[in-house]
């Protein structure tokens, strides 16, 4: 194996966190933002990227280019390698969901190596698991996506953890199967499953209809994740409650196209 054999622990209900077991002289790299806790026998390290170094290339312009693409992604361009320092035992690092759902754990080796997620899903990996971006090139996917569009991969044969928002439901899909759903509520999925997006046929039904003017089409094979409460979602209605700019209903006339012409 090339990324670092980790063991972990996920803990709480409503809000999660995951407790990352390190042997000696084992990393795991994690978002700007998600640590919680450690022992003292484990040192922090901010590096450039993800810190694989396997596909990204070694030397600078390799690097710079894993940095860039974090960009597109909207995430930092650095992030955090927490290393057990020490000579014996196992210690612990935790990192903390930034907001109420569920922590998904990713054996990337099960998935044959690659797991593509929604691009702000990323908790931590253990080092050696590459995170880079994942582009749909299909032109309807391109154009009216929205979250749906520049997506994460996550690449190599370690542990990976993301997080979703609410409920989680895993579906795997058989050669040919479809399900439809709101772009939004796509979590993760296998490298082999199809992503389309679809307009809702029907004027009334895409105007007036409560559930704005496109979705997501999965055709199989390959496993699906889908959070049941998105985080653009509940920040809307946070908005709406708090007097500000969220939409009060997300797919009447004005949030569907407010949410097309916004990229939501």
């Amino acid at each position: 194996m090339s990324a670092h054999e980790i063991d972990y622990v996920i803990m709480g209900e409503e809000i999660q966190c995951v407790e990352v077991q390190l042997d000696p002289g084992e990393s795991v790299v994690a978002e700007a933002g998600s640590f919680m806790m450690m022992d003292p026998e484990i040192t922090m390290e901010t590096i450039f990227g993800d810190g694989s170094g396997s596909r990204q290339g070694s030397g600078l312009m390799g690097k710079l280019m894993g940095a860039g693409k974090r960009i597109l992604t909207g995430e930092s361009l650095f992030m955090t390698v927490f290393t057990h320092s020490g000579h014996y035992g196992r210690k612990n690092v935790t990192f903390a969901a930034p907001y109420p759902g569920k922590i998904i754990p990713l054996d990337l080796q099960k998935y044959s190596g690659k797991v593509i997620c929604q691009k702000d899903s990323f908790l931590c990996a253990a080092k050696g698991v590459s995170v880079g971006i994942e582009f749909q090139r299909k032109l309807g996917v391109g154009f009216f996506g929205g979250e749906g569009f520049i997506m994460q991969k996550l690449e190599g044969d370690g542990l990976a953890f993301v997080h979703s928002g609410g409920h989680v439901l895993e579906r795997t899909l058989q050669p040919g199967e479809t399900i439809k759903l709101d772009t939004g509520c796509l979590v993760a999925m296998t490298s082999s499953v199809d992503y389309n997006i679809e307009f809702v046929k029907g004027v009334k039904t895409a105007l007036f209809g409560g559930e704005g003017l496109f979705f997501a089409t999965l055709r199989g094979p390959g496993k699906v994740w889908v959070q049941s409460l998105p985080f653009s979602r509940m920040a809307d209605r946070i908005l709406s409650a708090a007097g500000g700019s969220g939409r009060k209903e997300e797919g009447s006339i004005l949030g569907g196209l407010g949410n097309l012409l916004d990229g939501r």
